[in-house]
């Protein structure tokens, strides 16, 4: 007689009671993909959380936290530096900023043909660096502006260090590249997420009727908002 059995979850079908019969194979597929979902989730749960919280903040516009742009810390200096020796625009800002210690992805590039000065932008989420170099006279005047923790994280949801109307433009700073990567993953990682839950519901035949009706008004939702937008013929 055999005591303390339980019944796993990963042995239940449709209610019914673990097989213990010495034939049974494992369902291995149904026992990676419990593993898969599980994992995936935990693993992408800050990352959900952040999108969610600042999704939440670029919808609402108007709430407090919304008002980070007025909030801003902006503040001025002009610094020396060195004119550097090399050919390209890109090549110059990445220089300007090993000089003025100025780290994040660098954009907006460009000479000024009325004041002959060397303009570019330096940005990371929560903080923008505006840069008006002399290059003649060595001498660069630098803006920081500051942004607080809710800017930073609506910063986050839009940073990719490239601009769709930008097309020669190209990430060049390591964690704007990472970021993407990550990005990449996050967005595979939420395909597999509802598949592998489609693939968990549909395993539950006593869960069918209601994940279908739950399904069937998701889709429903969803079309309804690409019909009225012309997004579907």
């Amino acid at each position: 007689m055999t005591t303390g059995a339980t019944i796993r979850a990963d042995d239940l079908e449709s209610g019914g009671t673990r097989d213990d019969s010495p034939g049974r194979r494992p369902d291995r597929l149904r026992t990676w993909n419990r593993k898969l979902h599980y994992y995936l989730g935990l693993y992408f749960l800050l990352f959900l959380w952040l999108f969610s919280i600042s999704g939440l903040i670029l919808n609402h516009p108007k709430w407090a936290s919304g008002e980070f742009w007025n909030e801003r810390k902006e503040s001025k200096s002009e610094l020396p530096i060195r004119a550097p020796d090399i050919a390209s625009d890109v090549g110059i800002a990445n220089d300007l900023m090993r000089q003025l210690a100025i780290v994040g992805e660098v954009g907006d590039v460009g000479r000024d043909p009325v004041s002959a000065t060397f303009n570019f932008q330096v940005v990371k989420p929560g903080h923008v660096s505006r840069v008006s170099a002399d290059l003649a006279a060595g001498r660069a005047s630098v803006t920081e502006i500051e942004l607080n923790a809710w800017g930073a994280m609506d910063a986050l949801h839009k940073f990719t260090g490239v601009r769709l109307d930008r097309p020669n433009e190209s990430r060049d700073w390591l964690l704007t590249r990472l970021w993407s990567l990550a990005m990449d993953a996050l967005a595979v990682g939420l395909v597999i997420l509802i598949a592998s839950g489609l693939y968990l519901w549909w395993r539950l035949r006593q869960k069918r009727v209601g994940g279908m009706i739950a399904l069937t008004l998701g889709v429903a939702s969803c079309g309804f908002f690409l019909y009225g937008f012309g997004l579907l013929g």
